[in-house]
């Protein structure tokens, strides 16, 4: 009882330390703004828009508040919205699946974002029809899936897995294609470098983009999170305790898919956060997902918020950011599966 309590209480610190990292990601840059100035410029336009303009805050240059409120607060916030959304996708999918080395982009959502941009960049589209592309493709890809599966005669959970498996394959062939048909000089690095993922073109309206399907995604898995512990049951059990199987696994799926869809139409294509995360929630905060799904949230925003930073910080020309969170995934999953190996040995 008193390790569930403090558990619970150990949940309330990642606020607390999400809230610190965000404030000091505002001193990582070429143009260096005080913490204090940032949050104050921010309240400021906050108290601006609920007053009508009739109150405001000052203490600050115009330089300071364009770096804020164009560059630093769209990215800033962009990080840990993804951050979050892909480690609370993560942690649903491997709920729902049983099965701890799933990650969001199991039924295709990130091969088919990373298709719908790579064919927007082909096709010479904008900014805004790369991203939209990219979110419909997502979408897309997760559907097929489970068009696919329903039409399978074998057990649910698996023929969604090898639906996933095959879709995934096919927007990734795809892809491939589309790099192939790319100008070498100009569609192909930029297909190459989005497929890396990045934050450092990020605007306001990417960040509005992004923040609606996630946040429709996050509320529906947030309310249901007591019940994906049941889902992490046999079939049969869960069955026998009233939950509606199959409904309840579809309504987590199209959440967790909202997430990642918008998530990857922003950033491109962001690995191991929705892998690796939710272990290291799971570590600290047990198997509990009333617990697991929060923790993760703010863990992953944190750890985003983070690698985002050194991303900023490591080299002029800018780290993707895939590449920074791959340096960290990969050595974690080997870790998993060497723990797994001896696990099953004893």
């Amino acid at each position: 009882m008193g390790n569930k309590t403090g558990r619970h209480k150990g949940v309330y610190i990642l606020p607390l330390v999400f809230f610190v990292v965000f404030s000091l990601s505002f001193l990582v840059g070429r143009y260096p703004v005080s913490p204090f100035i940032a949050i104050k410029i921010l309240f400021s336009k906050v108290i601006s828009f609920f007053s009508f303009g009739k109150l405001s805050l000052s203490g600050w240059n115009a330089a300071e508040e364009a770096v804020v409120l164009n560059i630093r607060f769209p990215r800033i916030a962009s990080a840990a919205l993804i951050g979050a959304a892909l480690s609370v996708a993560g942690a649903s999918y491997q709920g729902i699946f049983r099965n701890p080395m799933v990650s969001p982009d199991l039924l295709g959502a990130s091969t088919g974002a990373g298709f719908g941009a790579a064919l927007a960049i082909l096709l010479g589209g904008g900014y805004f029809m790369i991203t939209l592309s990219s979110f419909s493709f997502g979408l897309v890809a997760v559907l097929l899936a489970i068009m696919v599966a329903r039409k399978s005669r074998i057990d649910s959970t698996l023929s969604l897995v090898l639906a996933g498996v095959m879709i995934s394959s096919l927007f990734s062939s795809g892809t491939s294609l589309v790099k192939l048909m790319a100008d070498t000089e100009d569609q192909l690095p930029a297909i190459t470098y989005w497929l890396m993922g990045s934050l450092s073109s990020i605007k306001m309206k990417d960040f509005v983009f992004a923040f609606f399907p996630i946040v429709i995604g996050l509320v529906p898995i947030m309310l249901l999170r007591w019940r994906i512990n049941l889902l992490t049951l046999n079939e049969d059990e869960a069955k026998s305790m009233g939950i509606e199987v199959k409904k309840m696994r579809l309504i987590v799926i199209l959440s967790s898919t909202l997430m990642t869809a918008g998530a990857v139409s922003i950033s491109g294509m962001i690995g191991w956060v929705g892998l690796v995360i939710p272990h290291f929630s799971r570590l600290i905060f047990g198997d509990d997902y009333s617990l697991t799904l929060p923790s993760s949230a703010f863990l992953g925003a944190t750890f985003l918020l983070l690698v985002d930073d050194l991303a900023r910080i490591v080299s002029t020309a800018e780290i993707p950011l895939g590449i920074l969170t791959s340096f960290v995934g990969a050595p974690v999953f080997l870790f998993l599966i060497i723990k797994g190996g001896r696990r099953n040995e004893t």
